[in-house]
């Protein structure tokens, strides 16, 4: 959140014929939709794209199924071209835990190999990273880079844990529990010269930031497009640059599988691909309706305002200060410190995230680091600055009360 409270609300977004801009999505109107960052939201016309690809590809398998890879490579050049990297580096994955997945079973047999993680890592990736370190015999290594940690100190408590022994990093380049950016491309340049392969998990940073490799000096990075992209749901990018490349393949094998990188991702069985062939529409309505520097500008206004007004109304409940001071903040994301008592770790945060909706009626999001619970807020076009102002008022009081054991 700024230092100065924010007190003017940015003025909401609207679509090009004077509607609002949540007029554009399928969004429940009884629900508030606080938490873009976790599964997205798909607008309707990307929706509609979506569903037409299905019906043609069940008009017809036959003719669908063996035509599918040059349409997907046409799709890649498309995603390609928003992400500003070469359409022959990227390929197409279900998430970016999936595109970790893929690093992890490229990577040979290292008995007794390390792996270097971060406490902010997201939690499935970093499971996947202790069955591999399992697996030969090793270990994960856990670098603990405090929340309000700036570049140079983030950067040296990684690098503080890389050692002869280390043969992968992971590292976050936008955190998802804590919101904040990691100095990625100076790990990643000092792990390559050092030897060690690096894979970045970049699963917010499409959209979210305007050229998320455009400083890339690590091997391979993985992003979705369902987030802040807001493509269909099961859309992400595998871009591999480095000596990994060539021994990256999918998840499952299948014809395509003596085929090139990226080429053997372009070609998975009979999955639905439909989100991947949609994905293009959605990124494509965001640029034509507001233009995507607009969009960033807005959800980074919006999300300082409703840290500034949610994190006001909890000061004033609980008397102690709710702002967060993260090391390097990112566009569209915040945290506000919750009320003591509340969602001190990962299973307390996902139980208030699913009473919240359930008794109060909005999607939020709440985390959990150092066993400290925050609120994470993440804007996106078709919130607006009412949203915030009804948690404020209206659930921040419950809040207060659930704290209290009431």
């Amino acid at each position: 959140m700024s230092e100065t409270e924010v007190t003017t609300a940015p003025r909401p977004l609207l679509l090009a014929d004077g509607r609002p801009a949540d007029r554009a999505w399928s969004l429940d109107p009884a629900l508030k939709h606080l938490n873009h960052g976790s599964f997205g939201a798909v607008p309707l016309v990307a929706q509609e794209r979506q569903e037409l690809l299905r019906v043609e590809m069940e008009r017809s398998p036959v003719v669908w199924f063996p035509a599918l890879p040059q349409r997907l490579a046409a799709a890649r050049v498309e995603l390609a071209d928003f992400l500003r990297v070469s359409a022959g580096d990227l390929a197409l994955v279900p998430n970016a835990s999936a595109g970790a997945s893929v690093v992890y079973a490229a990577l040979t047999l290292r008995p007794g190999g390390e792996i270097v993680v971060t406490d902010h890592g997201y939690g499935a990736v970093t499971m996947g990273a202790e069955r591999l370190a399992r697996r030969w015999g090793g270990r994960v290594r856990t670098a603990r880079v405090p929340l309000n940690a700036d570049a140079d100190a983030a950067y040296e408590a990684v690098v503080a844990e890389l050692g002869d022994a280390t043969e992968l990093v992971v590292v976050d380049q936008i955190t998802s529990a804590t919101a904040r950016r990691l100095p990625v491309e100076r790990i990643g340049a000092e792990a390559r010269r050092r030897g060690i392969p690096v894979l970045v998990d970049g699963a917010h940073a499409p959209g979210l930031l305007d050229a998320p490799l455009a400083d890339a000096t690590y091997d391979v990075w993985t992003g979705n497009l369902h987030k802040w992209g807001c493509a269909p749901r099961g859309t992400a990018a595998l871009v591999a640059r480095g000596p990994l490349r060539e021994r990256l393949y999918p998840l499952i094998d299948s014809w395509a599988a003596a085929d090139p990188y990226p080429d053997r991702f372009d070609q998975q069985g009979t999955i639905d691909a439909t989100s991947y062939l949609a994905a293009p529409t959605s990124l494509g309505f965001i640029e034509r309706t507001w233009g995507w520097p607009a969009a960033r500008r807005y959800m980074d206004d919006l999300a300082d305002y409703g840290a500034s007004v949610i994190g006001t109304a909890v000061t004033a409940l609980t008397g102690a200060d709710s702002a967060v001071g993260v090391g390097m903040p990112v566009p569209g994301m915040r945290l506000v410190r919750l009320p003591d008592g509340l969602a001190s770790d990962r299973v307390e945060a996902d139980a208030l995230r699913d009473r919240v909706a359930l008794e109060l009626g909005v999607e939020a999001a709440f985390t959990s680091f150092d066993g400290i619970g925050y609120m994470r807020l993440s804007a996106h076009v078709y919130n607006t600055a009412a949203d915030y102002e009804y948690f404020a008022e209206e659930c921040v009081p419950a809040l207060g009360k659930w704290a209290r054991g009431n």
